[in-house]
Order: structure tokens, then C-alpha cells, then sequence
């Protein structure tokens, strides 16, 4: 399924991504929200339950360091000029964007097995000479239903790989729980004050860490929690890179940090990718439908086996009713 998110809907176009303890909903704008074990209860970062504003709470941006113009790798919350097309797919979303000398390639998918969710960048040089760019990761963390409610619980740290880390020890059904936000790259910067990140009186769509070099480093308790995580790059014309940053939780710090350390081996991500392909592969070719209608059959054969087993069997969740429950 493929929009040209230039041209808005009236309503959003959302995929649920889903294994049965791990899921994300997305929308064609590039938000949406993540959560663990229930989609109500254990939220990592805000479900807005507004598909009108349909406001992020995750975010990737890319920044030209010589100009400091930004612009987000989604249509939102910071859109460039140019085109998005955004294309849902079994198990998958995909955000294209070419703007400024530099083609975007963004994909977002959830392991099949394990609580981890794979935000992958690839970046190209086509403007016809060397760039010097940058790459920031932004989420805001909730760790529970609410973030005005779990916002103050809320504690950010490092392990020793290098990951952001939050924990909500206050959370009553899963206290023991840690989130992890990480990319692997030994020339990042981080935050997890999102008060400093966004500025005072600011939003996502400008905020104030995009007018500075790096970000500051604050970490710990008793502030407005984010996880942020900056990569400076730089890439010769005709160059790509990727860049792949991983949300998850483990089910207590040991097994964060476990993990964290498994899906930083080469070809992880891959792997994990191309195992969802063969899920849904399996899963969905397991009944076919003909019909005199093309179109019911595109249907039946596909999107709305996937909708049943990811957004209600597993997810039990997506815009006006996040239960987390059957």
C-alpha cells in the first residue's frame, strides 16, 4: 500500500507491526507509538489517539551541518519541501524522501520474536559534492499509559554498551521492565531531557537541539524524559550509509543490556527483516480467494488476514482503541 503523504487524507493511513508481545502503530505521516506486553499499559513512547494532528513521538531528522537547515525523514512533525511517499507493507513501512542533494530511505520494522523495533536509515549523496550532515533519534518516553502520569518516574541511564536506557520502577504492572534506545556508533551524542531537547515553548517541528552542534549528555531522574541519540556523518558524492536504531525493552537491566548486545552484530537487522518477510509469507499464503472482484480478492488474500492476526490478535490496539486487551 503507497501514499504520496504531499497529499494528506482525511484520515491517517495506518499499518499495526506486530509479534504477539512487541508492536508499533504507524501512521502515513511517520508517527505513531510503540509498546510491550500490553498496548495500554505499557506504552514506550505516547499514543496520541488523534488521527486528525496525529502529533509524533518518535523521530528521525537529518540536518546539513553547513547550512543547520533540517528537516525530518518523515512528512512529520518537520517536513521538507520535496515529496514523501510512504508505503505500508506486511510487517513494514517505508518513508522515501529526496530534498536537498540527499535521498532518504527510511524502513521501520519489529523482530518476530523478540521485543525489539529496528528503525533503519539509509542516506545518499546526490547533490554533486561532499556533505557534511548529521542524524538525530528522538523518542519520548512513557513506560506506562500516560506520560503526564509516568513522566516523573521515569529514570534515564547508560549501560555499559553504550544504550540509552529508562526504566519506570513506579510502573505497577511492569516495574521490573527496562527500554533501550540505541545505535552503534562511538561518535554519538545523547540526551534524555526532552525539556532541553524541544526548548522552552517549542515542539518537535523546531526544536532547540536542531540550532546546537551536539546534544548535552543529561541523563538520570527528575526531569521531562526523552531518549535522543546524535550521529555526525559525513558522505562523498554518490556515497550511502545506513544508520539503524533499535527500540526495546528488556525484562529486567541485564536483559536490556543482553539485548542490546545481540542486535548490534553485523547483519542482525537483516536477518531480522528478512525472518518477518517469511512469517508473513507463511502466514498469509496459508488461504487463498477467488472472486469475480480483483479488488476483494487483493483484500482477502492479504491485508485483511494481516490486519486480524497483527492489529487484533496481537497488537490489540490502533486509533480509538488502544486496549491492550481482548
Amino acid at each position: 500500500m503507497s501514499l504520496d503523504a504531499k497529499s494528506k487524507t482525511p484520515l491517517p493511513w495506518v499499518n499495526v507491526i506486530a509479534n504477539p508481545h512487541f508492536g508499533c502503530v504507524v501512521s502515513e505521516s511517520g508517527s505513531g507509538y510503540t509498546w510491550c506486553e500490553n498496548a495500554h499499559e505499557y506504552r514506550l513512547t505516547p499514543w496520541s489517539n488523534d488521527p486528525v494532528c496525529d502529533p509524533p513521538g518518535e523521530v528521525v531528522y537529518v540536518r546539513d551541518e553547513e547550512t543547520g537547515e533540517f528537516w525530518s525523514a518523515t512528512p512529520a512533525p518537520a517536513p521538507d519541501r520535496a515529496r514523501y511517499v510512504t508505503r505500508h507493507g506486511f510487517g513494514y513501512s517505508i518513508f522515501e524522501h529526496t530534498g536537498n542533494g540527499i535521498t532518504s530511505h527510511l524502513r521501520l520494522h519489529v523482530d518476530v520474536e523478540a521485543p525489539v523495533k529496528f528503525i533503519m536509515l539509509r542516506l545518499r549523496n546526490e547533490s554533486g559534492r561532499a556533505r557534511r550532515l548529521s542524524v538525530t533519534g528522538y523518542i519520548e518516553w512513557v513506560l506506562g499509559d500516560l506520560r503526564e502520569k509516568t513522566a516523573m518516574h521515569v529514570v534515564t541511564e547508560l549501560d555499559g554498551n553504550g544504550a540509552l536506557l529508562a526504566r519506570n520502577a513506579y510502573s505497577i504492572e511492569f516495574p521490573d521492565l527496562v527500554a533501550f534506545f540505541d545505535i552503534e556508533n562511538p561518535q554519538r551524542t545523547l540526551s534524555g531531557d526532552r525539556t532541553e531537547f524541544i526548548g522552552r515553548n517549542g515542539s518537535l517541528r523546531r526544536p532547540a537541539a536542531m540550532s546546537r552542534q551536539s546534544l548535552s549528555g543529561r541523563l538520570g531522574a527528575a526531569m521531562d524524559p526523552c531518549g535522543a541519540i546524535q550521529i555526525p556523518v559525513e558522505l562523498a558524492d554518490g556515497e550511502s550509509r545506513d544508520f539503524i536504531f533499535r527500540v526495546g525493552v528488556g525484562r529486567d537491566r541485564q536483559d536490556a543490556s543482553r539485548l542490546v548486545a545481540r542486535f548490534r552484530r553485523n547483519d542482525s537487522a537483516r536477518a531480522s527483516f528478512e525472518a518477518v518477510q517469511q512469517r508473513w509469507k507463511r502466514l498469509l499464503g496459508s488461504v487463498s480467494v477467488r472472486s469475480p472482484d480483483p479488488a476483494f480478492d487483493r483484500l482477502a488474500n492479504g491485508w485483511l488476514l494481516y490486519q486480524v492476526i497483527s492489529c487484533r490478535l496481537w497488537a490489540r490496539s490502533g486509533f480509538y482503541q488502544s486496549g491492550g486487551a481482548f
